[in-house]
């Protein structure tokens, strides 16, 4: 895999950012909004890290420490890119992140219904962890 850069986001990425999603991610959040995003970056500006070849964006991860945890969301690569190891660099850079922070383990939003990212992630080393429900409440409408 030649010419991987990896980068955080700044401010000028963040409407390529939420367009490349729609293309590259699996389903929507409540937050992938330029409103939302902007918020994760100005708290924590590393925490939006951007694959791209030859200037072109290829993939993302957001690698949020609150202190406490580690949570890895949004890891997405452009469809015609996956399976080239852009995701694996993007998780690497992650965890060394979490690592330096003083992280202990990282967990990721995964999808039921997506069967192709369960098999990334579980590649990756990554489990479920039946035990556990995601229990959640809309602060907005």
């Amino acid at each position: 895999m030649t010419d991987l850069r990896l980068r955080t986001a700044g401010s000028d990425d963040l409407d390529a950012v939420l367009a490349f999603w729609r293309t590259a991610a699996e389903g929507t959040s409540i937050s992938d909004d330029r409103a939302g995003v902007e918020r994760l970056t100005d708290r924590d500006p590393e925490a939006l890290i951007l694959a791209e070849q030859d200037g072109e964006l290829v993939g993302t991860v957001i690698a949020g420490f609150d202190g406490w945890r580690c949570h890895l969301y949004r890891l997405a690569v452009h469809p015609e890119r996956r399976r080239q190891g852009i995701a694996s660099a993007l998780l690497a850079a992650a965890e060394e992140r979490f690592v330096r922070l003083g992280g202990r383990r990282a967990d990721a939003m995964v999808l039921v219904r997506n069967a192709t990212a369960q098999h990334a992630w579980g590649a990756a080393g990554y489990g479920p962890e039946e035990h556990w429900r995601r229990w959640v409440k809309p602060l907005t409408d």
